[in-house]
This record gives C-alpha cells, sequence and structure tokens, in this order.
C-alpha cells in the first residue's frame, strides 16, 4: 500500500528521492551545492541525515524556506502543497510512478488528514485499478450523434479516438460487491476504450466517470493519434475537450484529470515533435488553480497557459463550450495568435529593432588599420596582436597609436601599416596592464616623437591598469570606453589594451 512509510523504507529514507530529482547538479551528501529550487549563486544547501526522525533532509541554510524532506522537496518542485493533504496525496503518487516502485496505489483517501473533508459519492465506489469488468457495446442512437455533434464531434472523430457507445456497464467497488450501470435515453453511457481499461463517461448522470481494469499512472488519452511533427500541441482537462479540438484542426491530449500529476516523461518527449505546447484547462476556479500549478511545475518545458475569454460558469467554462457558444476555428486560430503575440511581445520589439532596413542599408564601417589593400581593423570590430617575449609588440602597437593620433596627412613612420588620421579629434585610449607607470610614460612619449608631435594630445589619454585585478581592469575599461562612447564631444576613434587582461 502507498504510505509515508512504505515509500521511506523502499527509498533509503528518502535519499534515492533526492538522488532522482536533483539531477542538474552534481552532489554528495553534507557537501554543499546550489540549490536548484531557485537562482541560488552560492552554494550553500545540501542533503544531509537526520538521525532524530530518520530520514534524509535537505538544508539551505541560504534560505530557509527551501529546506524540508523529500516529500516537500518534490512538492516544491512540482508546485504542490506538502501540508495539504489532496496534495501531498499527488506527492506520493508522483515519486511512486517517478521511481517506478510499484507501490498498490488503489486507495490513496486513506493518506488524507481526517481534518480535510471529504466529498461524499452517493453511488458506488470507484472500481480499483485491475477490477474485472465487462462492457455490451451497442450502435450510437441519432441522439447520442447529435450530442457529439454539438461539439463538432463527427462519428469519424469517435471511431479515431476509440469512443463507444454503451448498453451497459459492469464492475465491482472496493468492498467486491458488483454494480452495473445501464443506458437509457435520459442517461446514455459512453466508453473510451484502451487495451487494458475503459473509461466510462456518462453526461447527463450524477456519477459521470468511472473506471474499469487497469487505467494506468500516465494515462494520456489522444497521444496514440498524435502525428509525428506539428506545431501546436494543447493539454486540455477531458477526452470530450481533446476530440473537439481534433474536430476543428487541432491536436490536443489530456490526463485522467486537471488535478492530475502530468507525467514529465511524456511532456519532454512531445517537445521533440511540437513548437508549442499549451495548458487549455477550464475557465473555472479549479481549472485556473491547476493550469497555474501545471505551468510552474513544466516551466523548462516551455509549456504556456492559455485562458479562455468566457465566464468560467458551468456551461461555459472549456473549450467544447467555446465553439459551442458558435466560435469557429478561425476565430480561435486568431485567439491563440494572439495570444502569441503578447507573450513574445517584448522579444519581437527587441529584435524589431534588429532588423536590416533594406531601404536605408547601414553605414559602411571605415577602416582604421590596413596593410595595403587589406583591411585590419575597422570600426566594430577587434584587432588582436599576438606574439612571443622580446617580439617587438609594444614598439608595433606605438606605431599604430601615433598613426591614430596625428590630425594631418604628415608622413610618419607606422611600420608598414596605413592607419587612419584623426582629423576629427576623436578620442584615442591606452589601458596598460604590464608595464609600469614610469615605462608607460616613456613608451608614449616615444610615440609622439614617432608622430613628430611636441605634445600630448588632449585625445590621447593613457591608463595604468597594473594596480587593479583582473576582473576591476574589465570594468573599468568598459566603463571608461562607455563614457566616451556617449560623449558628444569626444567619440571613440579607438582604443587599445597591452598586456594580460582576459587569461
Amino acid at each position: 500500500m502507498l504510505n509515508k512509510d512504505e515509500l521511506l523504507r523502499r527509498t533509503n529514507n528518502g535519499l534515492d528521492v533526492f538522488k532522482h530529482y536533483i539531477s542538474s547538479v552534481q552532489w554528495k551528501t553534507g557537501r554543499n551545492f546550489l540549490n536548484p529550487l531557485y537562482e541560488d549563486r552560492k552554494a550553500s544547501c545540501n542533503v544531509y541525515f537526520d538521525r532524530r526522525n530518520g530520514v534524509y533532509k535537505i538544508k539551505d541554510f541560504g534560505n530557509d524556506d527551501y529546506s524540508g524532506d523529500c516529500f516537500f522537496y518534490v512538492g516544491k518542485l512540482k508546485g504542490l502543497d506538502c501540508g495539504n493533504g489532496t496534495d501531498f496525496v499527488e506527492i506520493l503518487k508522483t515519486i511512486n510512478s517517478d521511481l517506478s516502485l510499484g507501490l498498490d496505489s488503489s486507495d490513496y483517501r486513506s493518506h488524507i488528514p481526517h481534518s480535510i473533508p471529504q466529498k461524499s459519492n452517493p453511488t458506488p465506489p470507484e472500481p480499483p485499478k485491475n477490477k474485472p469488468y465487462n462492457v455490451i457495446q451497442q450502435k450510437f442512437s441519432q441522439k447520442e450523434l447529435d450530442f457529439w455533434m454539438q461539439s463538432g464531434i463527427t462519428p469519424e472523430v469517435l471511431k479515431q479516438y476509440k469512443a463507444v457507445s454503451l448498453k451497459e456497464f459492469r464492475s465491482e467497488n472496493k468492498e467486491g460487491k458488483p454494480f452495473y450501470y445501464t443506458s437509457s435515453e435520459s442517461e446514455p453511457i459512453f466508453g473510451y476504450m484502451g487495451k487494458r481499461y475503459v473509461k466510462i463517461y456518462r453526461p447527463f448522470s450524477e456519477v459521470r466517470f468511472l473506471y474499469g481494469g487497469n487505467i494506468g499512472d500516465n494515462y494520456c488519452f489522444g497521444l496514440e493519434q498524435l502525428p509525428a511533427k506539428g506545431d501546436t500541441l494543447f493539454i486540455t482537462g477531458g477526452e470530450k475537450d481533446v476530440m473537439t479540438l481534433a474536430a476543428h484542426g487541432f491536436h490536443a491530449i489530456c490526463f485522467n484529470s486537471e488535478t492530475s500529476t502530468i507525467p514529465t516523461g511524456i511532456i519532454y518527449k512531445l517537445t521533440f515533435r511540437f513548437k508549442h505546447i499549451v495548458l487549455l484547462y477550464d475557465a473555472d476556479k479549479t481549472g485556473i488553480e491547476a493550469a497555474i500549478r501545471h505551468e510552474k511545475a513544466l516551466v523548462e518545458y516551455g509549456v504556456k497557459r492559455l485562458l479562455l475569454p468566457i465566464s468560467g460558469e458551468k456551461k461555459d467554462k472549456d473549450i467544447t463550450d467555446y465553439f459551442s457558444k458558435g466560435n469557429n476555428r478561425k476565430e480561435f486560430r486568431q485567439l491563440f495568435i494572439d495570444f502569441l503575440d503578447n507573450l513574445y511581445n517584448e522579444t519581437m520589439t527587441m529584435l524589431k529593432s534588429c532588423e536590416i532596413d533594406f531601404n536605408n542599408p547601414p553605414a559602411k564601417a571605415e577602416e582604421v588599420i590596413s596593410a595595403g589593400d587589406v583591411p585590419l581593423g575597422t570600426q566594430g570590430n577587434i584587432l588582436c596582436i599576438t606574439g612571443g617575449e622580446g617580439t617587438g609588440k609594444s614598439n608595433y602597437v606605438a606605431a599604430l597609436i601615433a598613426g591614430s593620433i596625428v590630425k594631418d596627412n604628415r608622413t610618419i613612420d607606422t611600420l608598414g601599416m596605413n592607419v587612419r588620421n584623426n582629423s576629427d579629434s576623436k578620442a584615442v585610449l591606452l589601458y596598460d596592464t604590464e608595464q609600469s607607470e614610469v615605462q608607460l610614460f616613456k613608451n608614449v612619449s616615444n610615440l609622439l616623437k614617432r608622430a613628430k608631435l611636441n605634445e600630448k594630445p588632449e585625445e590621447l589619454r593613457a591608463f595604468s591598469l597594473t594596480g587593479m585585478s583582473r576582473k576591476e581592469r574589465l570594468h573599468f575599461i568598459l566603463l571608461i570606453s562607455r563614457f566616451r562612447l556617449t560623449n558628444a564631444n569626444e567619440s571613440l576613434n579607438i582604443f587599445i589594451v597591452t598586456g594580460k587582461l582576459f587569461k
């Protein structure tokens, strides 16, 4: 039987649960690592054995709100409240399924705290898994077909999704007592047929859903009807909604109910087949809360949530009601396109500014340094000069700087390089991270002589950064360079870094 104690016993007191769900980082018990539940910047959490309670727990010394046992951790990961009885049952079911523990999960209610009110069921309880069942199929009556056609669901769609009309359904309740339902004109019975199960749908009865056989923990209606590739996949709250969307030309699946845990393994595989995966749950309170919870739990797979523009009342809350009100495929498609526009509006706005305007071609980058007819240094690009010790790199750089501060067409020695003159008086910045102040002063004095200048021009600035750490140097260079670029009187022509900056 599935309960907390049995689950802990089969998972090494919860350690195997942490090992399964904390896979994005390498960790060992007792050693700190980055908490994957949020953007942790300092490794200050670890998994340890709580000897007093005899279980493994996670402790976050930076944020105690993320400390607790394995059930707490899975609850945080899936957007479930460990203190809520119903959510705690979902946590047990999730761990049992994801770790393939094989615990009998036929009776969950026995694990819900007595303080949480139970919903009464005026009819025979839902049959446990693997309970025997028997159905008698019949042809759809015209009235039954008319019921489905109200949602646009044709006989072809019913056949495609293995939805049948039943004359009778027999099974057993949890106590092993047999019960049965028979179809009537006022209370028809429909069945969604699987290989080892049947899910009963009685739309006009007090008990609407029943099960026979083994429905499994990863029940997913509509999965086998999906194409190999597609644009958009909707996750709905029920089988009828899946077929309604299919009848209008959209791909959809559903799980056992809106509150069921969505198997992440299925979603992960579907991300390779569909560009968009969208939650399309009911617009009532339960559906909205479930969709928000699933969106948070599946955020790493890019699953989004679409809310239908309907009231959320009993007969106006799902996609079937949306189409029944007279909306068509074109209107729903436009609704989804508008949803995508709003979703990616910020990204598209930023991207728009990067779009090439062919009516206004960008200005051609000016050559700053060239060798003959070969451009080496142009505006907006980086030119690197490397070489071994004592090969003359500093002298070569000095020649380039000398050429970049000359304002007229005088002839100077730039060691065979063509350097654009500085007739616009743009700033030339020299950052030295290796030479001492004395040596830098000497180097600049020599390059002024090479440029045939008697004094340093105002636009040339030289900085000795040997006293700064490498991190501080990069910050300083970016800060000063941006200032020069935004200064109307001192636009940047060239800046040169000598020495080791990033190594």
